[in-house]
């Protein structure tokens, strides 16, 4: 499991988390809601190691890679959407270009794929950051307003992945804004408010 402990995290003495407690599980789709400022994006990079609390803590499974995509998509803007994918997975070496063809195919990016990023409208640039999170098979997927600026049909096919790993007993915790793109695949929802956490 995943065990959020008397976490409390503030910037220039503004509190965000205060004795913040949660447990996630395996299996479960999370969606993480509350209102702008609330500290949604920083629960995401406290658990993924980002940054870390000032009191507290945060206990992870012993078996944890991440796949992670947190506030706006940021790429080269001279490297094609293929060679940035390409680029990552260079990193660990661990997937080829079969399982980058599926995922761009899947959103509707193989079209683009020798297109320069900086030409990506913001919804692809979305569609990129989602595949950098899936395609190396992650332990636990963190996800900040993945559907944001995504057409219908990718939130779709979003949703269909998300219960793919969720079926495989992946940890899955997503932030939304629009939670009729989120509920009716949604396990659990939990409230940031007040610094503290809701499970509804």
């Amino acid at each position: 499991m995943i065990e959020v402990v008397d976490v409390c995290k503030s910037f220039k003495d503004v509190d965000v988390l205060e004795n913040a407690n949660g447990i996630f599980e395996q299996g479960i789709i999370y969606c993480l809601t509350g209102r702008n400022g609330t500290g949604k994006s920083v629960l995401l990079k406290l658990i993924c190691e980002l940054i870390a609390p000032d009191q507290g803590f945060i206990r992870l499974p012993e078996k944890h890679r991440f796949g992670v995509m947190i506030d706006n998509p940021r790429f080269w803007r001279d490297m094609t959407g293929l060679e940035t994918l390409r680029y990552l997975a260079s990193i660990r070496k661990e997937i080829d270009d079969d399982v980058i063809k599926r995922y761009m195919k899947e959103f509707g990016l193989w079209t683009y794929r020798n297109k320069p990023v900086g030409s990506y409208s913001l919804g692809m640039k979305q569609k990129l950051s989602i595949i950098q999170a899936f395609m190396e098979d992650p332990d636990i997927l963190l996800l900040d307003e993945p559907t944001n600026a995504l057409d219908d049909n990718s939130v779709e096919v979003f949703r269909s992945l998300l219960k793919q790993e969720r079926d495989m007993g992946k940890y899955i915790i997503v932030t939304t804004h629009n939670i009729a793109d989120m509920e009716m695949i949604t396990d659990q929802f939990i409230r940031l408010e007040n610094r503290r956490l809701t499970f509804e």
